[in-house]
């Protein structure tokens, strides 16, 4: 039988099986032998040990598509990162490295900005303007009054995406929004995870319907990038690839170098003015940063 993972805790893996149920799996001992271990969004092979208790084992892993490394999720589409408007206001420092960590994996992202209803045009407007002209797909919704849900829904039908934000910006409201119309049966998950749901928060997926997932996972309050050389970070600042070629200097870093035809285009007001000040900060912070 097959299925997908839909969450890990403890030494369990708790299998989805579409119009069946949830089964509680151990993974075979073959997967530690060859330094594999299931992932959350892993579609797996697995043997019914007893039906009616609803346990198994995982018995393969079949091929992903692909494999983030944080969160540590497989089988992705796309990225949806949640921030509010106000209350608490966005960090863009942090959301821009959020998006540097998509760019790195190669996944599409999109921007959702949480509490339009308490929120002003002008900050939506400053926040479209930034996000919009650098490639990203942005909405803007109403956890509290259900207000863009129908336009979320609809980006996210069909795929499998990973959600992420950092605390206090409702992200488990808008959750809570999508899943009503959710055909998986979590409340059949075993109670034997009940011991690790007030310790450590892990990833999991909510089925929305027909071939339309989204994974949880644990918000975050900062992200490390400097794994990163401060050479490559251009490269995940998809706005500056039109302009780059025509910079003076090849491999120009787009700081103090004359000639450079991306701070033309931050003058200009093609580029963000926001996002260009967040490279220069990030940077500066990868060039303090010493290798060894």
């Amino acid at each position: 039988m097959t299925g997908k993972i839909i969450k890990g805790i403890a030494g369990f893996y708790y299998v989805h099986v579409e119009g069946k149920a949830v089964y509680a799996c151990r993974a075979k001992g073959i997967f530690r032998n060859v330094k594999i271990k299931p992932l959350v969004g892993d579609n797996v092979r697995m043997d019914i040990l007893d039906e009616r208790d609803k346990e198994g084992n995982v018995t393969e892993i079949l091929p992903r598509k692909n494999e983030l490394i944080r969160p540590a999720v497989a089988n992705v589409d796309q990225a949806l990162v949640i921030f509010s408007i106000v209350k608490p206001n966005p960090s863009p420092n942090l959301l821009d490295r959020f998006l540097i960590k998509m760019e790195r994996q190669n996944l599409p992202c999109i921007i959702c900005f949480n509490k339009q209803d308490i929120a002003s045009d002008k900050e939506k407007t400053a926040l479209y303007d930034a996000y919009n002209s650098s490639g990203y797909k942005v909405i803007f919704v109403s956890a509290l009054q259900n207000e863009g849900m129908d336009e979320l829904k609809r980006l996210l039908a069909g795929k499998t995406t990973t959600v992420a934000g950092p605390s206090g910006v409702g992200k488990s409201t808008i959750i809570n929004c999508l899943h009503p119309d959710a055909n998986m049966e979590t409340g059949s998950i075993s109670e034997k995870i009940e011991r690790g749901r007030h310790t450590t928060r892990h990833s999991e997926i909510i089925a929305l319907g027909d071939e339309t997932y989204i994974m949880d996972t644990p918000g975050f309050t900062s992200l490390d990038i400097t794994e990163i050389e401060k050479d490559e970070l251009a490269s995940y600042y998809p706005e500056f690839k039109n302009h780059e070629p025509y910079c003076r200097f090849r491999g120009c870093a787009h700081i103090s170098e004359p000639d450079c035809k991306v701070k033309e285009a931050v003058e200009k007001g093609e580029i963000s003015q926001l996002r260009y000040d967040n490279y220069r900060l990030l940077y500066e912070e990868l060039k303090a940063v010493k290798r060894y």
